[in-house]
Order: structure tokens, then sequence, then C-alpha cells
């Protein structure tokens, strides 16, 4: 029997994008799992739009928000983790538009002691606008000819959405880029993640899923790397809620991480430190 798997779906005030998403999962080849979306603080627009989803879809989703107090994914990641009801997780977000195969290839892979790294595609906000329902649910969006029809330019990393068979285990062994915990395309097994506490929660824009994963491997899971198997698509938006600020916190989080192999956060589902500061 196939383990039963939680989609886990970050989101921020980009509805337009999570609508996509959602499309996106409409078409999964595998129909046993569940959404949760883990919503860090959108408006009504969101809400609504979700409630929809629920009404409409035969997705089984779950929304799980929080009040909008800066970016705080890593927090509301812990609570969708928490009630996710899967023994297996898959982490993505709302602005990624999964392709067909997301769930059965993450599931198929999965492996005891292991987590995935699998790979996303970044698409220009012109790309991004022009995608509608029917390219996603002909699938036509992942399609190299049709992105480059309307104005996707050419280079090595479209091998992402070509990539079958022995080519795509080629392209996964050799590749340079080392398997991390990205989380747009990872995924792993709920057992694992709670042994290491989740995410960090005093971490903000810049590596924070990383350093999961990175905890993670000082556990002893292993990293596979399948970035050429299943991909989504990562459509355009800003980013205005980034500072310099979050990147020199999170790399000193992270360098001590790696320099004590530490696979337990005081800052994560288990609230130990975090009860601590508030006392004092």
């Amino acid at each position: 029997m196939a383990p039963f798997v939680s989609v886990i779906v970050s989101t921020y005030n980009q509805p337009e994008w999570l609508k996509k998403a959602l499309w996106g999962f409409e078409q999964q080849l595998e129909k046993n799992f569940e959404i949760i979306i883990a919503d860090d603080g959108s408006t009504e627009e969101t809400k609504h739009l979700i409630d929809s989803f629920i009404a409409n879809s035969s997705l089984q989703i779950k929304h799980v928000w929080q009040e909008d107090h800066g970016f705080q994914k890593t927090k509301i990641l812990n609570k969708a983790i928490k009630v996710a009801k899967g023994e297996y997780l898959i982490f993505t977000d709302g602005d990624c538009i999964p392709r067909n195969d997301l769930v059965s290839t993450h599931l198929g892979l999965s492996r005891p002691g292991c987590f995935l790294s699998a790979g996303y595609f970044k698409l220009s906000m012109k790309i991004s606008k022009q995608i509608t329902r029917e390219d996603i649910e002909t699938q036509r969006c992942f399609n190299a000819k049709w992105l480059l029809k309307h104005g996707l330019k050419k280079t090595f990393k479209i091998n992402k959405l070509t990539s079958y068979g022995l080519k795509e285990d080629i392209l996964n062994t050799f590749t340079p880029t080392s398997a991390t915990w990205d989380g747009n395309n990872a995924s792993g097994w709920k057992k694992d993640v709670l042994a290491v506490n989740g995410f960090d929660e005093r971490m903000q824009y810049g590596g924070e899923d990383r350093e999961m994963g990175e905890r993670l491997m000082n556990y002893g899971i292993k990293p596979l790397q399948i970035r050429y198997s299943t991909v989504t698509l990562h459509l355009d938006h800003e980013r205005g809620y980034v500072r310099k600020e979050m990147f020199i916190k999170n790399k000193a989080i992270r360098r001590v991480t790696k320099k004590e192999k530490r696979v337990w956060t005081n800052y994560g589902i288990v609230s130990t430190e975090k009860e601590t500061d508030a006392a004092n």
C-alpha cells in the first residue's frame, strides 16, 4: 500500500498564481492526496478563492492561515505539518504550477531514509500571465515548443521539461547542482521532518527551506536528486518583503547548523526556546 500523501502549498497574497497552481493539482495522475494551503497572512481574496475550490473542486483542501506579521513562512509551514494526515509530505509554493506527474513521481521515487530534491523551471512575467486553465489542463504549458513559441529563451535548463527515461537518469546523476531541500519542490517522510522538529521559525527569506534539509542530512537522511524527473513552472513575481538583514541572519543560523551538525531546532514545531523567550 502506498502511503497517503499531504501536499503542503505555501502562499501569500498571490491568488491568481495560487489558482493556476490548484488547477495543476486537479490534473494529477495520482488522486490519493490532500492539499494543505499554508497561508502566511493573505487577505480575504485568497480565502474566497480557496473556499471556491473547496466547494467546487474534487481536491481535498485544508486552509491553514495566520495573521500577517511579515515573512513567517517557516511558522505557517510548521502549522501545516501538524495538521497534515499524510505519512509522506510534498512541499511546494503557490506560485508554482505542478506538472501532472508531480505527486506520482515523488511517491514512486520515495525511499525510507531519504528525501527528494526535485526541479522547477522559472518563467518570465509575460509567459506567467499568458498561461490559461486550458493550457494547464492540456499540459501544453509544460511543452518546450509551446513555451519557446510564447517567448521563452532557449537554455540548457529546458532539459528539465524534455528529460525522460535514460536521459532523465543521466542528468539527475551528473548534474553539478547539489540535492538540497528547496521548498518549491521537495518531499520527505513526516516522521523524519518531525524528528528534526520541522522548520526553524527564526528564519525568514533566504535559505530557510535548505536549513531544515541540512538538519535532515545531519540526522542521516540522504538527499536524492530528481530535478529532471518532475518539475513545477515557477511563475514570476516581485519580492517586496525581502530584506538584506534576513539573509545575514539566516546565513548565521545555517553556519551553526553545519558547524555543530545540528539535527534539532529549539525554534520549530515543538516550542521550547520560543516559550522561554515569551516568558522572558
